[in-house]
């Protein structure tokens, strides 16, 4: 039996781990309901249990999303976050808590909970000056220059009654039309999808680059404004010259008088949310007086005359009308219901995901079933039960293919593997379209033409593989249908230009199966041209960080291949870059080599992927785990607990960063 000591050690310790992988992977392994749960037995035991207290507390400090590439800047208001609410119940609960509180008349203004990132704009003398990331809650990231990139967000602001000082709160969002197309791209291209909208948003707003930033579309809604001359002593009022101003303030706010209007107002939007453009999960209460609002004060976590309402999450039902097979790049097919289409979170959805095999299995699914579809904050829409009792004079049983829908070979599957793969990747269409697609991309060789184009020029029979590319000339481009000079000369030009594209990106648009970004990243350094890795056995290649018996064997299984080997030879001699720049490895150092390095925490000088570049770059190993062959762990702020204990089991040295950085001085 655990103490309660223990247990509240062990739920800080959860909470910590899922706060950073919320605020900053955007990666969160619970749902919000779950991680709220985990907060109530924290709050509760350490309020039976004042002794355990302890100011770094998840329950007295807000989640951070610091990311070291950006400047850190200090909020002149703190940025608090909302305790979350399931029921109508807790909603009575804390009106009548705030009707005690101030023994006074007073209002709530509902207002649409938007799922996003939470954002700071600062405007003096009606100018955008600054956007900050809520970070911890103290200081967060500037991300000004990416902010100025969304359209919703007025850069000066309109009327000559703006105070010389305001800052607005708003949550930046990225709608579902956008969200469907980004993931639709990255899927294309065999890329890991977004998880949801706000993880989309989240991510997009920490890119280096603005330009990315802008063609994603993001928008903003503004539910708050702070400053020490503010227009109205009551929020609906502050909000609505918000709107005067130019800011993008959402029309469904309402300004309730009574608890029944609140109550009206929730069941409203719990169904009116599924025609929204943009992803919603819950409606946020606020007393309207800023003066009340004073008045009510705030615990160290949440302000105590606000609340968040939070929806379930959204499902509808219909009916399966067949299933479809895709066939990706690397060969793997993956089934599709088509589905009569329903209105499901602001989009009508016909399609949705069934993953593989063992998912059809599972549902038991027949053509013609009613079905459960869910997209609340999903990748795709998904299909998660079946109306079993409605069915009737339904089709055949849903069994999956055993042949390439494209090119008709049988499919395979490993042992150890739940996805059915088309062998034929030399000769099936729909596998060397995808790889040209591939090849082609902006994080690969960056040729400015998209999936229509590959399969114009593949059709007309300009382009057998990505190396014909480098073959094609004005006269083949200008006479195709809806051509002109301009785009032919554009293509041209790109496609000379990705001659110049560095080898480790040479190396992924190659579309080695297993073969990402990261993993191409870590063969160029350990392997710095390609025929070193062209000759490197499957011993050799695990000895490179993160590379595994399955990576190995894929790489040397593609350099095997006449067909692939015979493509690469083509592409060198198009002049394209397979080996490392003199820059990168005149940077390249050997003071760690054979060193094992563990990187746990968060670090102020340089971010995780940083280091783990400059351990890359100067010979030594990234570990994702300590064991006894561990070197040092570099660790920073908020170390995890569990490495800790077993690096001091096994003697494992830890370092801070201003000694490792000296280490490479």
């Amino acid at each position: 039996m655990f103490s309660v000591k223990q247990q509240i050690e062990s739920l800080r310790r959860q909470l910590h781990e899922h706060n950073y992988n919320y605020y900053v992977l955007s990666q969160p392994t619970i749902s919000d309901f779950e991680f709220d749960g985990l907060m109530r037995q924290l709050i509760e035991l350490e309020t039976a249990c004042p002794e355990y207290y302890d100011p770094n507390s998840p329950s007295v400090r807000v989640g951070s999303d610091i990311n070291n590439n950006f400047t850190q800047v200090t909020h002149r208001f703190p940025m608090l976050s909302l305790q979350n609410t399931y029921s109508e119940a807790e909603v009575a609960d804390f009106y009548n808590r705030v009707k005690r509180t101030l023994n006074e008349e007073f209002d709530i203004v509902c207002e649409l909970k938007f799922d996003g990132t939470s954002i700071s704009l600062v405007y003096e003398n009606g100018r955008l000056t600054r956007a900050v990331t809520r970070g911890d809650g103290r200081k967060g990231d500037d991300v000004t220059a990416n902010v100025r990139t969304i359209r919703n967000i007025p850069l000066v602001l309109k009327g000559d009654d703006v105070p010389s000082y305001i800052e607005v709160r708003g949550e930046i969002l990225m709608p579902w039309s956008s969200f469907d197309a980004l993931n639709k791209e990255r899927a294309e291209q065999e890329e890991p999808l977004f998880a949801n909208p706000r993880n989309a948003a989240s991510g997009t707003l920490k890119m280096q680059d603005s330009r990315v930033v802008a063609s994603r579309k993001l928008e903003s809604y503004i539910y708050f404004m702070l400053g020490d001359d503010l227009p109205s002593r009551n929020h609906y009022e502050n909000m609505t010259m918000a709107r005067k101003w130019g800011l993008n303030v959402s029309d469904t706010m309402r300004k309730c008088h009574t608890l029944e209007e609140v109550f009206a107002y929730l069941k409203e939007w719990d169904i009116e949310r599924k025609n929204l453009s943009v992803i919603t999960d819950g409606v946020v209460l606020k007393v309207d007086s800023l003066i009340q609002q004073r008045n009510l004060g705030a615990t160290s976590k949440f302000p105590r005359w606000s609340i968040a309402f939070k929806f379930n999450a959204e499902q509808a039902i219909t009916r399966l009308k067949s299933v479809s097979y895709q066939v990706g790049r690397t060969g793997a097919v993956t089934p599709v219901a088509n589905l009569e289409p329903v209105l499901l979170s602001g989009t009508t959805v016909k399609r949705a995901s069934l993953y593989n095999e063992d998912a059809i299995l599972a549902l038991d699914l027949h053509i013609g079933d009613q079905v459960y579809v869910e997209k609340g904050g999903e990748i795709i829409p998904k299909i998660t039960g079946v109306d079993k009792e409605a069915r009737f004079l339904v089709g055949d049983k849903v069994t999956f293919t055993r042949r390439c829908p494209d090119c008709g070979t049988p499919l395979v599957r490993n042992e150890d593997e739940a996805v059915y793969y088309c062998p034929n990747s030399e000769r099936c269409p729909t596998q060397i379209k995808g790889r040209i697609e591939h090849f082609v991309t902006r994080k690969a060789m960056d040729i400015t033409i998209g999936p229509e184009t590959v399969n114009l020029l593949y059709d007309k029979g300009l382009i057998r593989d990505a190396a014909d590319l480098y073959l094609l000339q004005f006269g083949d481009l200008a006479g195709l249908e809806r051509w002109g000079e301009t785009s032919a000369n554009n293509l041209i030009e790109s496609i000379e230009r990705s001659k110049s594209v560095p080898y480790e990106r040479v190396l992924y648009a190659l579309g080695i199966r297993f073969v990402g970004e990261t993993v191409a990243q870590k063969l160029a350094h350990a392997f710095p041209d390609i025929d070193q890795l062209a000759h490197a056995t499957v011993d050799q290649l695990v000895t490179v960080d993160e590379i595994g018996d399955r990576i190995a064997q894929s790489v040397t299984a593609y350099f095997a291949n006449p067909i692939y080997a015979e493509f690469v030879r083509r592409l060198r001699e198009h002049g394209l870059q397979f080996t490392l720049s003199e820059e990168v490895l005149a940077a390249k150092t050997d003071k760690l080599k054979g060193v094992s390095i563990v990187i746990s925490g968060t670090f102020e000088l340089h971010s995780r992927d940083e280091y783990k570049a400059l351990i890359l770059q100067n010979g030594g190993k990234n570990s994702g785990s300590v064991s006894k062959n561990t070197d040092y762990i570099l660790a920073g702020d908020n170390m995890g607990p569990a490495k800790l204990e077993k690096a001091e089991k096994l003697g494992v040295k830890i370092i801070d960063e201003h000694t490792f950085l000296k280490m490479l001085e």
